[in-house]
């Protein structure tokens, strides 16, 4: 049996954690991995937690950011970005790292996707898009996202 939480902060040494655990946090300093955090339950998102998220990001100073994910039990094999916080100095390395992070958990998991809803405005259609993502559901009012795997990874 694993403990209920766990952290990884080297993805190499840490891969068969990855592997094994569902429901992860990427923690992102100055451009950083700090490390990936693991906990038994999958992150839920509400729509006060996205107003909170915008309080945060504005009254926040400093170079950091989180990126919440799950692999849904209803979709193994595809990951879900649930959520993505920054302070408001965050950098665009520390957030570009924190995607290349999670594209190598998706790679040790051996995941087909990644699935997103873009609903924060300083994502921009134009950045996902130069980022691997392309739109997905367009019967949708939301922004939905997908980065397509299925066994080829960016280096």
């Amino acid at each position: 049996m694993f403990p209920l939480f766990e952290t990884v902060t080297d993805l190499e040494a840490g891969a068969e954690t990855i592997r094994r655990r569902s429901y992860g946090m990427i923690e992102m300093a100055e451009g950083e991995l700090v490390g990936v955090h693991f906990r038994p339950w999958p992150s839920l998102i509400t729509p006060l937690d996205v107003w909170c998220g915008d309080l945060y990001h504005r009254w926040m100073s400093g170079d950091r950011c989180w990126v919440y994910y799950n692999e849904p039990a209803s979709s193994p094999g595809y990951l879900a970005l649930t959520f993505a916080i920054s302070c408001r100095d965050t950098r665009l390395a520390t957030t570009r790292g924190a995607a290349r992070v999670l594209d190598t958990i998706a790679k040790l998991r051996g995941a087909d996707a990644i699935v997103c809803e873009a609903t924060g405005s300083r994502i921009s259609d134009r950045l996902l898009s130069r980022w691997g993502w392309e739109r997905h559901f367009f019967d949708s009012p939301q922004r939905h996202w997908i980065k397509r795997f299925y066994g080829v990874y960016p280096t």
